[in-house]
């Protein structure tokens, strides 16, 4: 069997030693490479081509968060799994929309790490089981989508953006409009969705279909 190739990603040296040591004792997996800002994660994918990446969320120069939104667009065939000490259900739901297919606290035990590893190398995505009933409060907080036609096509197209993890200046230069605008408009979607906030407004999205991801 080809070795499941993985590229480390985090700031803590010694946490990556630990990391290295605990996977190198299965025979089928290599660490091909070891990241310490999210930059670098995005040059060493493109050379090194692992098959998942364990990325921490606070890393220098580019978040987690953003260093795994670019990776899903850059790179969709590799997976993404999250290891870290946050417990915030933004941070959580933030990964989930960037593309992450696991996400892992540090304090896991060495088998509950390797399992996360083998079911997301099968194509499963994981949550760690203490966070999993705050998904789904999350998910409960949200109202039932709106009619379709509540949102203008306009509307719909910044929704979408929003969802797939665009920032306001980007959702203005993908959709030709100025800040002001997409920020007055965000209002007024939210006001019609009855959401409070951007996160809000993404699990709509993803409801509603406008976004459709890849597992």
């Amino acid at each position: 069997m080809t070795p499941l190739k993985l590229l480390l990603a985090d700031d803590h040296r010694m946490f990556r030693q630990g990391l290295r040591e605990l996977i190198e004792r299965k025979t089928d997996y290599e660490v091909v490479g070891e990241a310490t800002t999210g930059l670098e994660v995005l040059d060493l994918v493109t050379q090194l081509q692992p098959d998942i990446v364990l990325l921490d969320i606070q890393m220098p120069e580019l978040d987690g968060v953003a260093t795994a939104q670019q990776l899903a667009q850059r790179h969709p065939e590799i997976k993404i799994i999250i290891l870290t000490m946050y417990r915030q259900d933004s941070h959580l739901l933030d990964a989930i929309r960037a593309g992450a297919r696991g996400y892992l606290l540090k304090d896991a035990d060495a088998d509950e790490l390797l399992d996360v590893i083998e079911r997301v190398r099968r194509g499963e995505s994981v949550i760690d089981p203490s966070l999993t009933e705050r998904v789904f409060a999350a998910v409960r907080q949200i109202p039932p989508p709106p009619p379709v036609d509540a949102l203008t096509e306009r509307e719909t197209d910044i929704l979408r953006c929003l969802a797939a993890g665009d920032d306001n200046r980007t959702i203005a230069a993908k959709l030709f409009l100025s800040e002001k605008t997409v920020s007055n408009r965000l209002s007024e979607i939210f006001a019609k969705l009855g959401v409070q906030n951007r996160t809000q407004a993404a699990l709509v999205a993803v409801q509603r279909g406008l976004v459709i991801g890849d597992s």
